[in-house]
């Protein structure tokens, strides 16, 4: 358990109950979700800490996380929707109505997809979008991140709403995001007065769109694989692990688990 320049105490930690995570590269690692990784999720499922995957990933991912992982909820397509379980069935709760959201991606859908005809021959939908609700993705992985940058600032001007992982460029109709949606999840499913949000919640995660989760969660990590892109987020994670990806992940869980369960002696 040993991080970049600094580590965080057990008395910061001691009160967490919430950890919100990104999953691509934050999880999973080259895309597989290692023993380690997976054991340290029931790990913290059985002290008692609500695990909330915060994704860019499809409805698709997101209904498989919650129906096989112990996770207490999972919110997907950055922030479109809250998927649980309630009594055996999985639920969608949207940011908005389901369908107009459905209907603003179908047009977006429409939109970007002229523009990778027109303008980026070379970037292609990601091939999960058949599973999306509410955005679309557009793989980046290879990609120069000039081109990336350019693509985004395209979509941007056509009024779309964009988040850069690193995996996918996530673009949207709407007014949310992961941080909005977490908002709302720790308020309204869990119940957590705002004024105890900084002391019970910790987050995960390794990408520019975890930037919004950096500067909304006092308690934020960054695995290893996050050092060559902090200079370009506006909100950084206070530590950082000296291990990539799920081996940080699991880390991250060991050092959380230690200093709640401290506190609980």
């Amino acid at each position: 358990m040993s991080y970049v320049d600094l580590a965080p105490s057990a008395r910061e930690l001691q009160d967490v109950r919430y950890l919100f995570t990104d999953i691509d590269d934050t999880l999973t690692t080259e895309g597989k979700l290692l023993p380690q990784t997976y054991q340290a999720l029931w790990d913290l499922s059985s002290a008692g800490i609500a695990v909330v995957p915060v994704t860019g990933g499809s409805a698709g991912w997101c209904e498989h996380i919650v129906r096989a992982w112990p996770v207490a909820a999972v919110i997907g397509e950055s922030g479109a929707y809250c998927v649980t379980r309630r009594d055996g069935e999985v639920v969608f709760d949207y940011w908005e109505d389901a369908a107009r959201q459905g209907e603003r991606q179908r047009q977006h859908l429409q939109t970007v997809k002229a523009l990778l005809a027109q303008k980026s021959r070379s970037f292609r939908i990601a091939h999960d979008q058949v599973f999306r609700l509410a955005d679309v993705a557009i793989d980046i992985q290879g990609r120069n991140p000039h081109d990336v940058e350019d693509l985004a600032s395209s979509i941007r001007a056509m009024g779309g709403t964009v988040a850069i992982s690193s995996i996918h460029i996530n673009t949207w109709i709407g007014d949310y995001n992961k941080r909005s949606m977490s908002e709302r999840v720790l308020t309204g499913l869990f119940g957590v007065d705002t004024t105890e949000t900084p002391a019970v919640t910790a987050f995960v995660g390794d990408s520019r769109n975890d930037a919004p989760m950096f500067g909304f969660i006092r308690n934020s990590f960054g695995v290893n694989n996050i050092l060559p892109i902090l200079p370009q987020l506006q909100f950084a994670p206070k530590w950082v692990s000296s291990q990539p990806a799920g081996l940080g992940f699991a880390d991250i869980a060991r050092t959380i688990l230690h200093a709640v369960g401290d506190a609980s002696q």
